[in-house]
């Protein structure tokens, strides 16, 4: 699997999901929005909250049909038991942990080759 270059971003994030219609765009700073018939889900930042995650983003945009990138990342997580969630785009993907799992996440992805930045 290819080693990348992940920025660890700044804000914390919150993760909500709306099983009945769709929510407005919420107010503040939302970075990704998805709609399914099980319902919307949005990660949006926050200045706190019960369960905050911390975001790791692809420094290296890829093609849509470049497979293994999002692969690269969570398997390793997954392997060490951690959880993530992930919202992929056009060019890269952003992939969030909780924030108490962040020390374990990145030397879990630093042991996997991948370069950790802030």
């Amino acid at each position: 699997m290819q080693a990348q270059t992940l920025t660890l971003l700044r804000p914390r994030f919150t993760i909500t999901h709306v099983t009945d219609g769709v929510p407005a765009v919420p107010a503040g700073d939302w970075w990704a929005m998805s709609r399914t018939p099980a319902g919307t889900t949005v990660i949006c930042e926050t200045e706190g909250g019960a369960e905050p995650w911390r975001a790791f983003y692809n420094n290296e945009p890829h093609a849509l049909d470049q497979p293994g990138m999002l692969a690269a990342i969570v398997h390793p997580l997954a392997a060490a038991g951690l959880s993530v969630c992930a919202a992929s785009t056009y060019q890269a993907d952003l992939v969030l942990v909780a924030e108490a799992d962040l020390d374990a996440a990145i030397a879990t992805l630093q042991a996997a080759g991948h370069t950790i930045v802030d």
